[in-house]
C-alpha cells in the first residue's frame, strides 16, 4: 500500500525481492495507493514502484499473480471518499490502461472493484469487467468492501459473461463490537461478517483479507480504537498468547496461521513495511495449528 510514499523505493524493491526468493507469487495493489500519503493527493505511486520493479527484471512477470484495483482514486485532491472515480464502463476503460501503463504489463491476473458504485448501473459495470476478461487483457475479476447482496446482483447482472470470483475484506482474529466505528476501516461493508463467509463458501468464492494484523495493532494496543475493548477481544488475546508460547511464536503469526488453516480458505494480504515485517509473515502462513489449539482458540467469545 505505501510503496513509493511511507515506504521509499529501496525498501519496496527489498521487500519484493524477498518475497519472490522466498516463494512468494501474488502481489496486490491499487491505482489509488496511497493519494493520502503523497503531496499530490492522487494515488499511483505503489503501481508506479512495482512496475519499475518488473521491467528490471526480466521474466519476473510471469512468476507472479499480478492484481490491482479500479474505483477509489479521487477525481480531485481530498475528494475521498465523496468524489471518486468510481465504476463506470468508462472509467474502468481508461483506469486499467492507466495501472497497464504503470505496470509495465499488457494484462492483469486479477482486478478488483474497489469500493461500489451506485451511481451506475451494476450491469454497465459488470459488462465493462467482462469485456476486459474477453479481451484477454483481465484474467479474472473481484470485489472489496461490497455488501453481500450487492455481490449476489452482480452476479446475477453478469448475464453469461465471467463475474466476480473473489472477495477482498476486512477479517482478523479479534473482532470490533458490532456498528462500533474504527479508525482505519472507512468502508461501511468492508468487514467479512459470518453470513458474507458462508454466502462466498457456498456459491464458491475466494476470500482474500486485508489488514489481517490491524495495523500492527497485536503488537501496539494503542493503534486499535475503543471498539476493540471488550471482553470477548480479552478473552481471545489470552488464549492467543497461550498459543504463541505452546509454539513459541508471536501473537502475528498465531493469527496468520489461525486465517490460513481454517475450514474455509482464507488469503490474508499482508502490508509489510519492513524485510523483517515480511519474514514474520511469511513464517506465520506456513505454520500450522493443532486441532486442539484452533479449537481453544475458535470457542474465545
Amino acid at each position: 500500500m505505501y510503496f513509493g510514499t511511507r515506504t521509499d523505493e529501496r525498501t519496496s524493491v527489498e521487500i519484493l525481492d524477498r518475497f519472490v526468493d522466498a516463494g512468494g507469487t501474488m502481489i496486490d495493489t491499487s491505482d489509488n495507493y496511497s493519494f493520502w500519503s503523497d503531496p499530490s493527493g492522487f494515488g499511483g505511486q505503489s503501481e508506479a514502484v512495482i512496475g519499475r520493479w518488473l521491467a528490471a527484471r526480466p521474466g519476473m512477470r510471469d512468476r507472479v499473480y499480478l492484481s490491482t484495483k479500479v474505483g477509489a482514486q479521487p477525481v480531485v485532491p481530498g475528494g475521498y471518499p465523496d468524489n471518486l472515480e468510481g465504476l463506470s464502463a468508462a472509467t474502468i476503460k481508461n483506469a486499467v490502461q492507466r495501472s497497464l501503463g504503470q505496470l509495465g504489463t499488457d494484462h492483469l491476473d486479477l482486478y478488483w472493484a474497489h469500493v461500489e458504485d451506485r451511481s451506475v448501473p451494476v450491469e454497465e459495470t459488470m459488462d465493462a469487467f467482462g469485456s476486459l476478461i474477453a479481451d484477454g487483457v483481465v484474467g479474472r475479476i473481484g470485489c472489496s468492501n461490497w455488501p453481500t447482496w450487492r455481490v449476489e446482483q452482480a452476479r446475477h447482472a453478469a448475464r453469461g459473461r465471467p463475474g466476480f470470483t473473489i472477495l477482498q475484506l476486512m477479517h482478523s482474529y479479534l473482532q470490533p463490537r458490532p456498528s462500533a466505528p474504527v479508525a482505519f476501516q472507512s468502508q461501511r461493508f468492508g468487514w467479512l461478517t459470518d453470513e458474507t463467509l458462508d454466502y462466498a463458501t457456498t456459491v464458491g468464492l475466494d476470500i482474500w483479507v486485508y489488514s489481517p494484523l490491524l495495523k500492527g495493532g497485536y503488537v501496539h494496543r494503542d493503534r486499535l480504537t475503543d471498539a476493540y475493548d471488550h471482553v470477548g477481544n480479552t478473552r481471545r488475546l489470552a488464549v492467543l498468547d497461550l498459543v504463541a508460547a505452546e509454539l513459541e511464536t508471536t501473537r502475528n503469526q498465531v493469527v496468520l496461521a489461525w486465517l490460513v488453516g481454517g475450514e474455509a480458505p482464507i488469503t490474508p494480504m499482508v502490508g509489510c513495511s519492513s524485510v523483517a515485517q515480511l519474514d514474520e509473515a511469511l513464517a506465520g502462513v506456513r505454520l500450522t495449528l493443532n486441532a486442539e489449539q484452533r479449537a481453544r482458540m475458535d470457542a474465545a467469545v
